[in-house]
């Protein structure tokens, strides 16, 4: 756990391919909402999926939850905030997906990738230094802001 928590959030407009015949958003979109918020934190801290690849690492997810508050229907906006809980043996985010209006929740969730070294394709219990120095990099600069 960190002192100060980094963030991003992203706002967002459930379009039409995204609801089912009731104009209701599937279910399994907000893991791709999810994905989008991650790839805006991970842009955030300057250790993108690129930068992971090119680390020698990747972080598939290898675990994931989430609880369904409230819907959210065709054309409606909503802000996903994607927040870094832990980083030093893995990397778990949390998410929240709000109206941006009423601030009401339509879903909470969070997600665990674990580094894996892509030269052996072992599983590491520890995050290399280099997501480490990255996200120490960002809290300093935050922290100076």
């Amino acid at each position: 756990m960190t002192a100060k928590l980094l963030f991003a959030e992203v706002r967002l407009k459930s379009e039409y391919y995204d609801v089912d015949a009731m104009k209701v958003v599937w279910h399994g979109n907000y893991v791709k909402y999810m994905e989008k918020a991650r790839c805006a934190l991970l842009d955030t801290i300057g250790f993108n999926y690129q930068e992971m690849e090119d680390s020698g690492y990747i972080w598939p997810i290898v675990s994931m939850k989430l609880k369904y508050i409230k819907p959210i229907f065709y054309n409606q906006e909503f802000i996903i905030r994607a927040t870094l809980l832990e980083y030093k043996h893995r990397i778990r985010i949390g998410y929240v997906i709000i109206d941006p209006g009423s601030k009401a929740m339509f879903n909470k969730a969070e997600t665990v990738q674990m580094a894996v070294d892509l030269s052996t394709g072992n599983s590491l219990l520890v995050s290399p230094p280099c997501l480490v120095n990255a996200v120490k990099t960002k809290i300093k600069q935050e922290e100076k802001s």
